[in-house]
């Protein structure tokens, strides 16, 4: 799970295998495969760097 900022400072953890897309118009926006879209404080690259970390966690350095 990797935890983002909601734009009312509640933090959230989302599974990121269900992230489908993330823009950036310019507030960033995460569409999940379920249909849920979120607004978060993060940047998309922030995002991005999160992904990876959580990846590399799971699955080692590899």
């Amino acid at each position: 799970m990797i935890e983002v900022t909601k734009l009312d400072s509640h933090k959230i953890l989302i599974n990121p295998d269900f992230i489908e897309v993330v823009e950036e118009t310019p507030d960033t926006v995460i569409s999940l495969t379920t249909g849920r879209k979120l607004i978060v404080k993060e940047s998309r690259q922030d995002i991005q760097n999160l992904v990876k970390s959580y990846k590399r966690e799971v699955f080692g350095n590899n």
